[in-house]
């Protein structure tokens, strides 16, 4: 057969294209499962992450795209996980493949063009870009683990080095890769812990009990030995997750009078719903000395709190999804609390993984989150690596209280 009659898609060009896809989004990947598993390497992140962004420079057209579908599957995979809690089990695979395709086609960008400068400037371009106001995907996350700092900057620093180093032919251009210094991260600020006794009640509830009416006098019973048994071990303060208390709290006088008494003992933050003039937050609670605070959240979850969807399809999806629940409102800034001479930035779950709360430079905030809806899976990890690369970029401590996972002190 001529060569100019021969098939431009062989069975083995195909075949290479899907593995250099994989492996590419494998490596793009590889971050999150390192950490999820324990493995603290920074060198092996490193070097995992700069191959990844090489490959995504100079693989083929189809290639590249095939990796946008795995790092959209590797990543976020466990999205429809919660579509378990609505009766509809059967969409969790199609919500899996669907974030697979969009982010095929997010990458797939890279794929109208050969010209690894091209695609490099197409790179940082997606680091600007949080499709339905959801920002999880972080290209500057691969390095969050590593030797290099996670500012744009650096990062664009690094595409730069790497496209050149791709480009030339010449032997002098590895003498480039020492340019990759320049993106090395400096030695961190200390960020010592706040001069306050805190007691964090980390709990693994599933989200299948947590929310079940008849369990509610268990978990409150729960919630309240565990602040008994903070205060008598001579703390400060003592946080519990996201919708620990599963309910209104506020519609509830008694459990209310209750958490007032108590926190003549220990200041009390905690999860819970508040309802006023007809509208659902999702809050955190803090009882203090007798006082209440409610902080209401700021930046809501996409499809989960919010659809961020033209009225039409937002009413579709409220009334076949979700029962015709409306949506959670949220405040119009961030708020900050004081406890015993130390002020606090509170977040809700989500929000902590958002650049508008770190607006004002807190040095200390406290996020709480219930990560059952996700369980079990990589969720809860890349959530933690996503507030240490706010932490990193900023000068906060967060202090994290979760429920199934993620919890601990994020620098």
């Amino acid at each position: 057969m001529k060569a100019w009659i021969r098939p431009l898609i062989t069975r083995e060009r195909l075949g290479a294209d899907l593995l250099q896809g994989v492996l590419t989004a494998a490596a793009f990947s590889a971050f999150i499962y390192l950490a999820h598993w324990g493995v603290k390497a920074p060198w092996l992140d490193t070097l995992l992450g700069l191959g990844a962004l090489w490959a995504l420079l100079t693989r083929s057209s189809r290639s590249v795209a095939i990796a946008g579908f795995f790092i959209g599957l590797f990543w976020f995979y466990w999205i429809g996980f919660s579509f378990r809690y609505y009766n509809m089990a059967w969409a969790v695979p199609l919500v899996s493949l669907g974030f697979g395709a969009i982010y095929a086609a997010i990458f797939g960008l890279l794929a109208l063009t050969r010209l690894p400068w091209l695609r490099a400037l197409i790179l940082l371009g997606i680091t600007f870009f949080a499709p339905f106001n959801f920002n999880w995907m972080v290209p500057e996350l691969l390095f969050v683990n590593s030797w290099f700092g996670v500012e744009k900057w650096q990062f664009a620093l690094i595409l730069a080095v790497l496209t050149l180093f791709t480009s030339l032919r010449q032997p002098w251009r590895y003498a480039l890769l020492f340019l990759l210094l320049g993106a090395l991260e400096h030695a961190p600020a200390e960020k010592p812990m706040p001069s306050l006794a805190i007691k964090s009640v980390e709990t693994r509830l599933p989200q299948d009990v947590k929310w079940q009416v008849d369990r509610r006098p268990q978990i409150v019973a729960e919630n309240f030995a565990a602040i008994t048994a903070a205060a008598a071990e001579g703390y400060d303060m003592v946080i519990l997750s996201e919708s620990a208390f599963p309910m209104f709290v506020n519609m509830y006088p008694e459990l209310l009078k209750r958490l007032k008494e108590a926190s003549y003992e220990i200041a009390i933050v905690t999860g819970g719903l508040y309802f006023e003039a007809g509208q659902n937050y999702n809050v955190t609670y803090l009882f203090d000395r007798g006082r209440v605070v409610v902080a209401k959240k700021m930046v809501l979850v996409p499809f989960g709190e919010y659809i961020p969807l033209p009225a039409f399809l937002h009413k579709i999806i409220n009334d076949t999804v979700f029962d015709g629940a409306s949506d959670y409102v949220s405040a119009s800034e961030p708020t900050d609390f004081t406890v015993r001479g130390v002020t606090f930035r509170n977040a809700v779950c989500y929000e902590a993984t958002c650049e508008e709360l770190y607006r004002g430079e807190p040095r200390y905030m406290i996020a709480i989150s219930n990560n059952a809806w996700f369980a079990p899976s990589i969720e809860p990890t890349l959530q933690r690596l996503l507030m240490r690369y706010y932490a990193r970029r900023h000068p906060t401590l967060i202090i994290h209280v979760a429920n199934m996972g993620g919890s601990g002190i994020i620098r």
